[in-house]
């Protein structure tokens, strides 16, 4: 298991992909893409002792989807986000 440090939090993504899905007879570009909001809802998995607010595992925060990382590490994929590009904790 991978355990965040120096202010980083493990998180997955709980956003519901869209699938793209038009009536029949109309084509889209290969190369379409739609437009993707600016700011994601994400699932706390993990997070280092040193974050600078409180903050529970399963909580869900909301960050800008530019300020995610992506890890592999042994075959593994892993999500983090550093505590201070959380804009918001939603209570659940």
């Amino acid at each position: 298991m991978f355990k965040p440090v120096n202010r980083y939090v493990l998180v997955e993504d709980i956003t519901k992909k869209k699938e793209q899905e038009t009536p029949m007879g109309i084509l889209l570009p290969d190369d379409y893409k739609p437009t993707e909001e600016r700011y994601v809802s994400l699932r706390v998995i993990d997070h280092a002792d040193d974050i600078r607010f409180q903050l529970s595992t399963g909580s869900i925060i909301i960050v800008d989807r530019k300020m995610i990382e992506q890890i592999t590490v042994d075959n593994g994929k892993y999500s983090i986000v550093q505590d201070n590009y959380i804009v918001g904790i939603v209570n659940v």
